[in-house]
């Protein structure tokens, strides 16, 4: 059974807002809409995929949820501060302390072991070398691969070499998951095991949100915000 639109909850601040935003690109006759008038609000315990053709606006969405970038209009609201006038600095500030990525290409360092890897997106935060390790170690073993810390990504599959991304978007505790095309370089079989892993993040305090092509994955969802040519067309929340 679908409930739509999707009902948000009472009293409860939204993790992550976009508020009439639009991106624009070009000027006079070249001017092309990525996203217009979009609103959107990510809530404490969403399990969201956000689907579309190729050019609906998908990755331009994924980048203002991600503050990697700023809309040419309207308002970007993380954990109830606006980051839309923040400098580049700031706004890096906020996007490490709230939010973890994980990307189809998995972006590992060649040289570094898996622990290593994950520790990378601790080292600017002030912590002792042990501590780091401890948690990235942690990090490792919440998505099975604590046995492997010591081998670099060569020696890894290409669904290990995902988990050491998710470990080390999730080792710097963010409140809200920002997967793109998290399976879209894996095997069936790999791919299913990170969708699991995925699903199991989902908590009451954190939002995970996929941008994807992949229906079944897109499915795996509770909530499902569809785009098209730059404007969501809907947003069902599946009753659980």
């Amino acid at each position: 059974m679908l409930a739509e639109p999707h009902s948000e909850q009472v009293g409860v601040e939204p993790l992550l807002e976009l508020d009439t935003v639009s991106r624009v690109y070009g000027t006079g006759d070249a001017t092309v809409y990525a996203l217009r008038d979009v609103s959107l609000r990510i809530m404490p315990g969403d399990f969201v995929s956000i689907v579309g053709p190729s050019g609906s606006g998908k990755s331009t969405m994924l980048g203002l949820l991600g503050c990697l970038d700023i809309p040419t209009s309207g308002t970007i609201i993380v954990g109830g501060k606006t980051v839309t006038g923040l400098d580049d600095a700031e706004r890096t500030e906020v996007r490490g302390r709230t939010i973890g990525f994980v990307f189809q290409q998995f972006h590992l360092i060649p040289h570094l072991d898996a622990v290593g890897n994950v520790e990378t997106a601790l080292l600017y935060r002030g912590l002792s070398r042990a501590e780091r390790r401890l948690r990235a170690m942690n990090a490792l073993e919440s998505v099975g691969l604590g046995l492997r810390q010591d081998h670099r990504p060569v020696q890894l599959s290409g669904g290990e070499q995902q988990r050491v991304a998710l470990a080390r978007a999730l080792v710097t505790e963010p409140k809200i998951l920002l997967a793109d095309e998290p399976t879209g370089a894996l095997d069936s079989q790999n791919a299913e095991k990170v969708m699991e892993l995925l699903t199991n993040l989902q908590s009451p305090e954190r939002a995970v949100v996929i941008v994807t092509h992949a229906a079944d994955v897109a499915d795996a969802a509770y909530r499902k915000v569809s785009m098209r040519d730059g404007r969501i067309v809907s947003d069902v929340t599946r009753v659980r």
